[in-house]
């Protein structure tokens, strides 16, 4: 037992040292790219989970890389999911010119971005940083720095985007997911009908290429030309869906204001408020009985694939306890842990769409699963907690810093030296280094 322990720490000690080198080797000023050569820029949800990894070793570096994110928040509130600092000409498709943010009176001046967002982390990514901080203030200071602009996030996505009225946020682009191909946007995307001469996206192993991309392309620059107008978002635009995950982020973030509030010396009382809007909105229109499911507004219909995207609410600590224990079932069943070796994956592997080799189809990922594993905490779920940990340090351990991994034998996916995987590691090393 002794040999095996010792053996265990040498392991975490170098595992630790070879994710810092990943995160360093992949910094650009003070922002993260996720993966070197194939994204080059700095994406919002990437950034937040590399912030969330950093929060227990440096502070400060985590804060920069909140800072730097938000430096490309629009005047409206909207965090956007790309923010191109610094430029890379001809390196990603699309790039600035293709979003013309430049243009638009609501942009930041001097850092061009895209015209979409992601699910709204940064709330909980900086009282995760203020929680772990060993000097509390330089974390305070952070968060009153920090805490107008996750403010305006929020008030953003209440005023803009609950497009069905019933207190949700909906996503109004695949990309603002954040989970780019997963099946559930399959059902509102072919339902559009794009014009057969638009420039579709370049091809990338592990994709979903049967023209869906096309359609990702037209949705852009058809909300990019409307001059990104809420007023159309809520008439005219084809694709909105109410999406569990974003939903369920949108509403942690909204507890985790709750708790920086008194921090800036503000009311926590409205985001509480809030949250209780959101959590309504997640069981009248998204339960369906064992889940909850996205639903498309412009159908007017529910999804019927149960994905990753599902336990998003999990993040609810108030969510009922009949309604966590549903689905932790349904996620310890042999739709989702119970028969992967590597879980979990991200779609239920008994689906017709599930593929263990194309992105957010099947394969595990490291975000999810910290993601879930924060869940299970939030709710005493301690056994769940210590296997989402052990399953996710052990794919780490087989493959490396992988984008994501095949979730039958562990083998890694996509880019190599992920950012998130390699922060996110840093993360559950802590929780070892604590128990």
């Amino acid at each position: 037992m002794e040999a095996r322990e010792a053996r265990s720490a040498v392991d975490d000690t170098a595992l630790g040292r070879e994710a810092w080198s990943v995160l360093d080797a992949n910094r650009t000023g003070s922002a993260t790219v996720p993966a070197p050569g194939l994204y080059p820029h700095q994406w919002n949800w990437d950034s937040t989970f590399v912030a969330l990894g950093l929060a227990r070793s440096n502070t400060r570096r985590a804060g920069a890389e909140m800072l730097s994110l938000l430096s490309g928040q629009w005047s409206t509130g909207m965090v956007p999911h790309i923010v191109f600092h610094p430029v890379r000409a001809g390196t990603y498709f699309p790039g600035p010119s293709v979003w013309g943010s430049r243009d638009h009176p609501a942009a930041p001046n001097g850092v061009p971005t895209s015209g979409l967002t992601q699910p709204p982390l940064q709330a909980l990514a900086v009282w995760w940083t203020w929680r772990h901080a060993v000097d509390r203030d330089e974390a305070a200071a952070l968060v009153r720095r920090l805490y107008p602009m996750l403010v305006a996030q929020n008030d953003y996505l209440a005023a803009t985007r609950d497009l069905g009225g019933g207190g949700l946020a909906a996503i109004v682009h695949p990309w603002e997911s954040g989970m780019d191909d997963s099946p559930v946007w399959d059902a509102p995307l072919e339902a559009l009908t794009p014009d057969d001469r638009m420039c579709p996206l370049e091809a990338r192993p592990g994709r979903h290429l049967d023209g869906h991309h096309d359609r990702y392309v037209w949705l852009a620059l058809r909300y990019r030309d409307s001059g990104y107008d809420g007023t159309y978002l809520r008439e005219d635009h084809p694709f909105a869906v109410e999406d569990p995950m974003f939903n369920g982020i949108w509403l942690a973030s909204c507890h985790a204001l709750t708790e920086l509030a008194p921090l800036a010396g503000a009311d926590p009382g409205p985001h509480r408020e809030r949250a209780e809007r959101i959590r309504a909105g997640l069981l009248e229109r998204l339960w369906t009985g064992d889940a909850f499911h996205a639903r498309d507004l412009r159908a007017g219909r529910l999804s019927p694939v149960c994905t990753i995207g599902c336990f998003g609410p999990l993040l609810d600590p108030g969510l009922p306890s009949e309604r966590v224990a549903d689905l932790v079932s349904v996620l310890e069943s042999p739709r989702f842990m119970g028969t992967t070796g590597y879980p979990v994956p991200s779609c239920e592997i008994r689906a017709p769409q599930f593929d263990r080799s194309r992105y957010w189809r099947g394969p595990s990922w490291v975000n999810a699963n910290w993601l879930l594993r924060r869940g299970a905490a939030v709710h005493g779920l301690t056994g769940l907690e210590r296997l989402l940990g052990a399953v996710t340090m052990r794919l780490v351990r087989q493959s490396g810093f992988r984008e994501c991994f095949d979730p039958f034998d562990g083998s890694g996916r996509g880019s190599r030296d992920f950012s998130w995987s390699a922060a996110l590691t840093l993360d559950l090393l802590a929780d070892t280094v604590e128990g």
